[in-house]
């Protein structure tokens, strides 16, 4: 992608060069409040999504997993206990910040925070059983980019997991949802963490990210086999697979 392009932030077209700080300061305002409007947002629904996620992924003992976009730890928390070898990688510094916090009191010292840019990863080729991103793909600048490193990574059989929000299928909800989430996250946004507009971001962000079968396409592109969708609530968030053959 060169530099001159323009990609989505939101619902405006900024400078492709000039996403990742944009994006960079919304998550840097958010982040102490990050996990408490994931509740006030889905009322509750993230945690089990999450737990879905997870249980979809099976770390095992002795695996490496690199679980990327994971600043405040939530994918990585619930993994811990399988024994995989789990890193924690973020762009964004002060999210690792909160996450660390997170895990010194949990009293979980085994995992590994490294600040890393999803579509220029410092690890090796072939070096990790499995990628996952929780909503975090969305807010990447260059997602085949990201994609592509992900494949990169992953050793030979390897499985590539995302949660990420997406378009909700269910006649008459997805109405009712995108009225809610337009008017109201934004309210919550100044109310809880006292931002609207990063919040309003967010919910816009959902709105430009692919459709699912789009996706899906992006993700055998990067040159992932077995790709698979699974829809939860009508598509109002998905979980896209697929393994590094």
């Amino acid at each position: 992608m060169a530099a001159s392009d323009t990609v989505s932030f939101g619902y405006d077209e900024v400078p492709a060069d000039a996403k990742t700080g944009m994006v960079g300061e919304v998550f840097s305002r958010v982040a102490r409040k990050y996990d408490i409007m994931n509740d006030a947002m889905s009322g509750g629904l993230h945690r089990l999504w999450k737990d879905r996620f997870v249980r979809r992924v099976k770390p095992r003992a002795g695996e490496a997993i690199l679980d990327m976009a994971g600043g405040t730890g939530d994918i990585a928390f619930r993994m811990e206990s399988s024994g995989a070898s789990i890193t924690v990688a973020d762009i964004n510094p002060n999210m690792l910040g909160v996450g660390m916090e997170r895990a010194a009191e949990r009293g979980i010292h085994s995992l590994v925070w490294s600040e890393q840019n999803a579509e220029k990863l410092t690890f090796p080729d072939h070096f990790f059983d499995a990628y996952t991103i929780a909503f975090g793909i969305r807010n990447v600048t260059d997602i085949p980019a990201a994609l592509a490193e992900a494949h990169r990574v992953l050793r030979y059989g390897g499985r590539f997991f995302c949660l990420e929000f997406s378009t909700n299928e269910w006649p008459g909800f997805a109405e009712i949802y995108d009225a809610y989430s337009h008017h109201m996250v934004p309210r919550l946004g100044k109310l809880i963490a006292g931002d609207a507009d990063s919040y309003r971001y967010l919910i816009e962000s959902i709105r430009r990210f692919p459709p699912m079968p789009e996706f899906a396409a992006m993700i055998r592109d990067a040159g992932f086999s077995q790709v698979k969708v699974e829809p939860i609530m009508g598509g109002l968030v998905a979980i896209h697979s697929g393994w590094k053959a």
